[in-house]
Parts: C-alpha cells; sequence; structure tokens
C-alpha cells in the first residue's frame, strides 16, 4: 500500500472554503479513481496549512493517477490561498483501535534516518512504540509512512479529541526520543492537526 500526500500552506482565513472543496469535489471524484482506497485531510487553522493524502492499493495505482490529480490538486492550492507540495510514501505501518469520530485531531512526526536504517525504524516503532502509544488517553489510530530511498518518514497518531492529543503531549515527546536513541533516526518537525476528512478503507499492516 502506497500514499500520496500534498501539503498546502495556505492562508487560514481561506482553510473553510478549502476543506469543504476537499471534502465535498476532490475526495469523490478521487476515490473513484481506480486502485483508491482511502483518503484524509488535516488541517492547522492558526497556520494554515492543510495536508490532503490519498491511499492507494499499490505504487502503480498510485503513480497511475499522478497525473489526473493535478489539476484538481491545483484548484485546490488555489482556493486555500497557496502552494503544494507532494510526498509520495509507502505504508509501513497502520493500526486502528477505533474510527475517528468528530473532533478528532492528529499528531504528525517527520523524521530522517539513513536509508540503509529505515527497517530498523520500522521496527522499532511497531514493536518498542506502539504498545506504549496504544495505551495513550484517546488514542484512535496510527501510522508510518517511509521514502525508503530518502531515509525520510511520517508518524501520525490520532487521538479521540484536541484535549485527549494535549494530555499525551509529553509522553509523546519522551517516545520519539525513545526511538531517535535506539535507531538514530532525527526528528525533522512535529505539527498537531485537526482531523477534517477521514475516509480510509485500508486493511491493518502491523
Amino acid at each position: 500500500m502506497h500514499a500520496r500526500s500534498t501539503t498546502v500552506m495556505g492562508q487560514p482565513g481561506m482553510m473553510e472554503t478549502g476543506i469543504s472543496h476537499a471534502r465535498d469535489v476532490v475526495m469523490p471524484k478521487v476515490r473513484a479513481m481506480d486502485g483508491c482506497i482511502g483518503m484524509s485531510v488535516l488541517a492547522d487553522r492558526a497556520t494554515g496549512r492543510c495536508i490532503v493524502t490519498t491511499a492507494w492499493r499499490d505504487e502503480d495505482a498510485m503513480t497511475a493517477t499522478a497525473g489526473a490529480v493535478m489539476t484538481m490538486r491545483a484548484e485546490a492550492a488555489a482556493m486555500m490561498g497557496g502552494e503544494a507540495t507532494v510526498d509520495e510514501w509507502e505504508v509501513a505501518y497502520l493500526h486502528r483501535d477505533h474510527r475517528a469520530a468528530d473532533g478528532a485531531c492528529a499528531r504528525v512526526t517527520w523524521i530522517e534516518s539513513d536509508p540503509a536504517s529505515v527497517d530498523r525504524v520500522i521496527d522499532a516503532f511497531k514493536m518498542g512504540i506502539m504498545p506504549h502509544v496504544e495505551q495513550l488517553e484517546g488514542f484512535c489510530s496510527a501510522s508510518l509512512f517511509v521514502d525508503r530511498a530518502s531515509g525520510r518518514g511520517c508518524l501520525t497518531a490520532t487521538y479521540d479529541s484536541e484535549q485527549a492529543m494535549a494530555v499525551t503531549r509529553d509522553a509523546a515527546m519522551g517516545l520519539r526520543a525513545d526511538l531517535a536513541q535506539d535507531t538514530g533516526m532525527r526528528v525533522t518537525e512535529v505539527g498537531e492537526f485537526s482531523l477534517e476528512v477521514a475516509h480510509l478503507d485500508v486493511p491493518e499492516l502491523v
């Protein structure tokens, strides 16, 4: 399974229009494409940052749709008042305790590691970190995306509410430090977002 994430640094005042466009216009079109198995939208209304992620059955399906989504991406970025950047990932891990409800939030951690260490990072995340994450208050789901060629990765943990995400902040910081110490990976950024759209018809990868 693979995923394509489109990040738009837009204008805070244009976020609601952009989110509605992604949900009501983009999502039906993308989900009708062969091999699409889901879509999510994360938003930080304070900064205007929005991340739209589409999940695909395999790399071939993701690659085959690259051209078809270019126009939609440009339109969505324009409606949010910003430029879009695109990342493509392998979905290395996905676990859902329960489906996200209204008000859910997500903490995203971007990481870098030696490309030769990617499998080590994946294993350490699965075996050493996730058992602790699953015990955090309000935990909903978690995923790990990787780009094996560059060694970059993206860890996402979803929580039932903004409050649940806030009270787990210190614990999450400690777990990130543990993962970095165990694998040598580096945390490049941490962001917290509201989960605006979550339609992922995907199997568990644990």
